[in-house]
């Protein structure tokens, strides 16, 4: 290890950012040493990404100073501050889907050979720092042809192309299954090793607790306190982050889990029976009740969001039959899926679940655009309006007005705008694909209120989550899968977390 570690590699004093009349930043301070990870804690729209953005060089800030390795810093872009010792991995990705993994990681230097890229050193060098990072991706596919969770490493191997003295992770492991966040832990061990500081970003308090060295906590702005991860707890944390007690993580159901299949009253609104796509899911069968929320588990790979796409109807299944009140039906689209009462609130809100240069008015109300239609097709636009605003109030989403542009919110009232989407639709059934990724503890909670009193209105839920606590914590059942296979259906009472990831992993089946 590097004889400087431990010592100061980078100091913010007195940082503030002023966007108009909203004031971002106030005050912040950090201190930041070498061979650490230090973790910045904060609930979504404290001003981590602000911070992390003046970092990056993309804000500049309105006061305050920054010395990072003894010398002034100020970058104008995030070249300059790349040229100056510091890398920052965006939890939204920042690669370009048509173009190849070696591409998106050395884009901007690519190696030459009389003035043209040299493909061959291209993909040679992408491919020496893939296998030295051991990530389980090919340089030569194309990024559009990943995972997601693909993609997220594809974004952590382009960050930590550049040699480094202060690494930034935001969120790195939103869309990582366990085995591939353990490959991740690996290479943030190393770079601790040589003395790299590594600034981490997560909601995740579990992994906090694992990793972090030191734990700076900021709420609405402003600097609160730094602990040193031995001595501080986790309530600690989320009471010092949400400036409230939380003492229930995950909220207690409004009214009792729905009876037992076998009761004569309740019947599933929806059953499965030997879905499979071919190369993807074989032989899934379930059913699920209404008011019971049905979670899924299993690693990334396992075929969990493929079955609700096809639930839904983007894909269309090989075999299997799928009855809605005990009447086979044929989902041939989403739009059959939307007139049978199915939402879907997809993982990837970014892409698939917002318009994010569009308002909140209008992104609410697009899936529900058949119920303000008007005398000659025109829109009611004061019942569109009275409609998302009257969603913005029941989910509590912060925002300024209904004009606002979706992307200048944070990642949780994103999320609840995808909630609000789907809830205009009045669904019966909901899947909710990664219904928190990237969301903070205080939003997750209030998603979770969300999840409860829609189950308690007689709504059956699909809950698929990459957390292992979170489908314990919300689940009345939880269906386990393994590659493109359910190993395991049962209430959360009869299995130990300990077994449902035995499950998952294929060691039992």
């Amino acid at each position: 290890m590097d004889a400087a570690c431990g010592s100061t590699i980078l100091e913010i004093k007195g940082v503030t950012k002023v966007f108009g009349a909203v004031l971002a930043l106030k005050d912040m301070q950090l201190s930041v040493r070498r061979g650490r990870v230090h973790t910045i804690l904060g609930e979504n729209g404290a001003g981590k990404s602000t911070l992390m953005k003046i970092l990056a060089g993309v804000y500049q800030p309105t006061s305050g100073t920054i010395v990072l390795d003894g010398a002034p810093y100020h970058p104008a872009n995030p070249q300059d501050a790349a040229h100056a010792g510091l890398t920052i991995v965006f939890q939204e990705l920042s690669l370009c889907n048509n173009l190849t993994v070696a591409e998106n990681i050395l884009a901007t230097r690519e190696p030459t050979r009389a003035g043209f890229i040299n493909d061959k050193a291209l993909v040679r060098k992408a491919a020496e720092l893939v296998n030295e990072l051991g990530l389980p991706v090919s340089v030569t596919d194309k990024v559009g042809d990943l995972s997601i969770a693909q993609r997220q490493l594809v974004e952590i191997a382009k960050g930590l192309s550049i040699n480094a003295k202060v690494v930034i992770l935001d969120e790195p492991t939103s869309s990582l299954s366990d085995s591939e966040a353990e490959i991740l832990f690996e290479i943030i061990a190393r770079l601790k090793s040589q003395g790299v500081a590594i600034i981490y970003i997560s909601h995740r308090m579990e992994e906090i607790m694992r990793l972090s060295d030191d734990i700076t906590v900021v709420r609405d702005g402003s600097y609160i306190t730094t602990r040193d991860k031995t001595e501080t707890t986790i309530d600690e944390l989320i009471a010092l982050m949400v400036g409230r007690d939380m003492n229930e993580i995950y909220p207690p159901r409004a009214v009792p889990a729905p009876a037992p299949a076998p009761a004569i009253d309740v019947k599933p609104v929806l059953a499965v029976k030997g879905l499979s796509r071919e190369g993807e899911f074989q032989d899934i069968s379930f059913d699920v009740r209404p008011g019971e929320i049905l979670g899924f588990f299993g690693l990334i790979g396992s075929g969990r969001s493929e079955v609700m796409n096809t639930l839904f109807g983007v894909h269309h299944s090989s075999a299997g039959s799928i009855a809605i009140d005990g009447a086979e039906v044929k989902i041939a689209s989403p739009v059959d899926a939307i007139n049978r009462h199915i939402g879907f609130v997809t993982e990837n809100r970014k892409e698939e679940g917002l318009v994010l240069s569009h308002s909140v008015e209008s992104n609410i109300s697009m899936a529900a655009l058949d119920e303000f239609a008007g005398r000659l097709g025109f829109l009611a636009r004061r019942r569109e309006r009275l409609a998302a605003a009257s969603e913005i109030g029941r989910l509590a989403i912060k925002t300024t007005s209904l004009e606002t542009t979706t992307g200048s919110l944070s990642g949780g009232n994103q999320q609840k705008i995808v909630l609000a989407k789907w809830l205009l639709t009045k669904p019966r059934i909901l899947i909710l694909d990664e219904p928190t990724r990237g969301v903070d503890v205080g939003a997750k909670f209030e998603i979770y209120k969300i999840i409860r009193q829609l189950a308690a209105e007689g709504t059956a839920i699909l809950l698929v989550s990459s957390e292992l606590s979170e489908v314990i914590g919300m689940s009345d059942r939880t269906v386990v899968m393994s590659e493109g296979r359910m190993t395991a259906i049962a209430d959360k009472s009869q299995m130990t977390p300990e077994q449902i990831m035995s499950f998952a992993t294929g060691f039992l089946s």
